[in-house]
């Protein structure tokens, strides 16, 4: 999809600030600091409009980004930060679950894991869960710049092996802001989830 129209529409916290026009929504979910920012930056062409903080876990809201009139971004607060009391933390993991498991317009998830490492507890627990709510899932491994090219094929089963990824109701995509490899790969599984 070529992007020129992306808008923040709204930061949620409840059901009822979601968007209410119908459009199809796809969201990205991963560990603080994974470089879901940048994998939104890239997939719309924009340096800087999802803001990638240097402090991790600054992201507490649901924040719907309409792209082209056409669908809608979902960025979920990022997990596994230490900094966040444990109350605040239950409670997006309340925001985050009742969107995940009861919105109609969910088409799908992008769940971020970091290429250099074996996923983490939460990794294979938000894994787990998309799939006990049978949503279909691309598992992005970010940063893959920052691996030997010779080394992805092993990144990346080390990745399925920690998940124990079902290749029938999942895909994988290693993904890289810094060369752009894998944008097209990652736009043609949303676009594909879109219907």
């Amino acid at each position: 999809m070529e992007v020129h129209n992306v808008a923040l529409t709204i930061s949620a916290v409840r059901p009822e600030q979601y968007p209410k026009d119908g459009l199809p929504e796809i969201a990205f979910v991963g560990r603080s600091n994974v470089g879901k920012s940048s994998l939104t930056n890239t997939l719309i062409n924009r340096k800087a409009f999802a803001r990638t903080s240097s402090q991790p876990g600054k992201t507490q809201t649901l924040n719907f980004y309409r792209v082209e009139d056409q669908v809608y971004f979902v960025d979920v607060p990022g997990y596994g930060y230490a900094k966040v009391s444990r109350k605040e933390r239950e409670k997006w993991g309340v925001m985050i679950e009742t969107y995940l498991s009861q919105r109609q317009e969910l088409k799908g998830v992008i769940s971020l894991v970091d290429a250099r490492h074996e996923p983490s507890e939460e990794d294979i627990n938000m894994y787990n869960w998309l799939l006990y709510y049978e949503i279909p899932v691309l598992v992005v491994a970010t940063k893959a710049d920052k691996i030997a090219r010779g080394k992805w094929n092993k990144a990346e089963s080390v990745i399925k092996k920690g998940l124990d990824f079902d290749p029938t109701v999942s895909d994988f995509q290693m993904f890289s802001s810094e060369t752009k490899y894998g944008k097209e790969q990652v736009w043609d599984w949303i676009e594909a989830h879109m219907g």
